[in-house]
């Protein structure tokens, strides 16, 4: 389960029998390569950790978050809250189709930041006047909202011979 990722081995393993997972949640991001940001001698480090996802209802489309993750002891046994640093990139990678129909902000992806009450969501919407796919992560408290995000934009562009899709044509409603 991808959101255990932020919690560490032993909160993950404890958490794991009573875990829901949503259906925005089913794809394991994969990951793709870490870069350590502060040294720590005895327990893991911090690093910068950057994963790639498929967008589950548009195949053609991949998306990359990069993502600070605690190092340290409150690291290591999941007490620590990671900050809602989160970095995107999406892009168009082969003809764009829509496998499902969709509404404005639906989640494509999410993941738990801390043991409780934070989330990371990638939510997708379509800009029907630039044909355009626009990607957007946020990361959500239940108590206290965060206002940190990022924003990626997908063209859809011709791809080989292939006409490119119409945003539009997905929407639902």
């Amino acid at each position: 389960m991808m959101w255990l990722r932020g919690l560490r081995r032993p909160a993950a393993m404890a958490l794991a029998a009573a875990a829901l997972v949503g259906p925005a949640a089913a794809q394991e991001p994969d990951r793709i390569f870490d870069k350590s940001t502060v040294w720590r001698p005895l327990t893991p480090n911090d690093k910068l950790v950057v994963y790639g996802i498929d967008d589950p209802a548009v195949e053609g489309v991949a998306c990359w978050y990069t993502q600070p993750e605690k190092g340290g002891i409150k690291g290591t046994l999941g007490l620590a809250e990671d900050v809602s640093d989160i970095s995107l990139a999406c892009r168009q990678v082969g003809p764009v189709k829509f496998k499902d129909k969709f509404k404005q902000g639906e989640v494509v992806f999410s993941e738990r930041r801390s043991l409780i009450f934070k989330s990371m969501q990638i939510v997708r919407g379509c800009d029907v006047k630039r044909n355009t796919l626009i990607y957007m992560v946020y990361s959500d408290k239940v108590i206290q909202g965060s206002p940190k995000n990022s924003t990626s934009a997908v063209p859809l562009m011709p791809w080989g011979t292939e006409a490119p899709g119409k945003c539009a044509e997905a929407l639902k409603g």
